[in-house]
């Protein structure tokens, strides 16, 4: 998904491979030698500025990582646990247990896709009922046995067609809300995509929520708020601007604990260097968490997210 503001690094990039076809010549590696420093520093320039929107439009990245990647990265002994013991499975939402660091935990993640036919199979990220069914009664077991929860958020939002409709999604979200917010065990969120609504709140009731640094969490996409404010979708640009969905905005407001830094370029630039900065936090966080006893977790929780109604007069505009 190249984007306006990343053309000029993909032109070099396209050179430099260009140059590569041509090992041992003295000019062509001295070439190619120059314009990966321009590369470099032209990569650095553009990300040291990027606008709501580009942060969004690098959030969507498609070789951005997905839960399963994080998973393979930072877990070992992952099983995956699948259906709601209502209606069916989810694969929009991939839930199991794993060992992180040798210690049992639950994970739960939404997944996109890569190609055309996973993001069919996984609906593009957008749960059903059964999927938040299915990752609460994962989180259930998780509490009883006293494992820490993990969650990782990527999603436009939960899924509006019909047959989610007819099956209960927003009682499903709801339900959610309320039980992830008395669940007696450590519950770390990681928003590391799109955050949409409350089809990414649904699994996001933690003590610590980090962001990535080129994530957004918004009650809406910036095309959905253009639409109903302006009847425009095309005026996407300056509702991301206005909503204030990035990492900054979000922990200046306190709503997010933790920004998580990306390598340069984002995250899909360089995976294992994400890897370990959000390997670092986790580890901190779950230390941190563990020594609490069940019933200050959950009184902390509850009124962390209390809190979160609270807005200065400054954010108030007069009509």
């Amino acid at each position: 998904m190249p984007d306006d503001f990343e053309a000029p690094l993909l032109a070099l990039q396209k050179r430099i491979e260009e140059l590569a076809a041509f090992p041992g010549d003295p000019a062509k590696e001295q070439e190619a030698r120059r314009l990966r420093q321009e590369l470099g520093e032209k990569r650095r320039t553009i990300y040291a500025g990027l606008t709501p929107w580009q942060k969004t439009q690098v959030a969507r990245h498609p070789n951005r990582p997905y839960t399963l990647d994080y998973v393979g990265a930072l877990f070992t002994d992952f099983t995956e646990l699948h259906g709601d013991r209502r209606f069916g499975d989810d694969p929009a939402l991939v839930t199991g247990f794993a060992r992180y660091k040798d210690r049992a935990v639950a994970v739960v993640g939404h997944q996109k896709g890569r190609d055309t036919k996973q993001k069919i199979y996984r609906n593009f990220g957008m749960p059903k009922p059964e999927g938040y069914r299915k990752a609460l009664r994962v989180m259930q077991l998780a509490a009883k046995f006293g494992r820490p929860i993990i969650a990782f958020v990527d999603t436009p939002g939960a899924y509006p067609g019909l047959d989610a409709e007819e099956r209960g999604q927003a009682e499903a979200i709801a339900f959610n809300l309320r039980e992830m917010s008395r669940l007696p065990t450590p519950i770390i969120v990681n928003v590391t995509g799109e955050g949409g609504s409350g089809g990414a709140l649904a699994v996001a009731v933690g003590d610590r929520v980090n962001m990535l640094e080129h994530s957004i969490y918004s009650v809406i996409t910036p095309e959905g708020c253009a639409a109903i404010l302006w009847r425009d979708a095309g005026r996407a640009e300056e509702a991301a601007t206005a909503m204030k969905i990035t990492a900054p905005d979000l922990k200046g407001f306190g709503l997010v604990d933790e920004i998580v830094p990306e390598p340069l370029g984002g995250a899909h630039a360089d995976p294992d260097t994400l890897f370990a900065s959000l390997d670092r936090i986790l580890e901190a966080q779950l230390k941190e968490l563990s020594a609490l006893p069940a019933d200050t977790l959950v009184e902390s929780r509850y009124e962390k997210f209390r809190r979160m109604g609270k807005l200065g007069t400054e954010f108030i505009e007069a009509p």
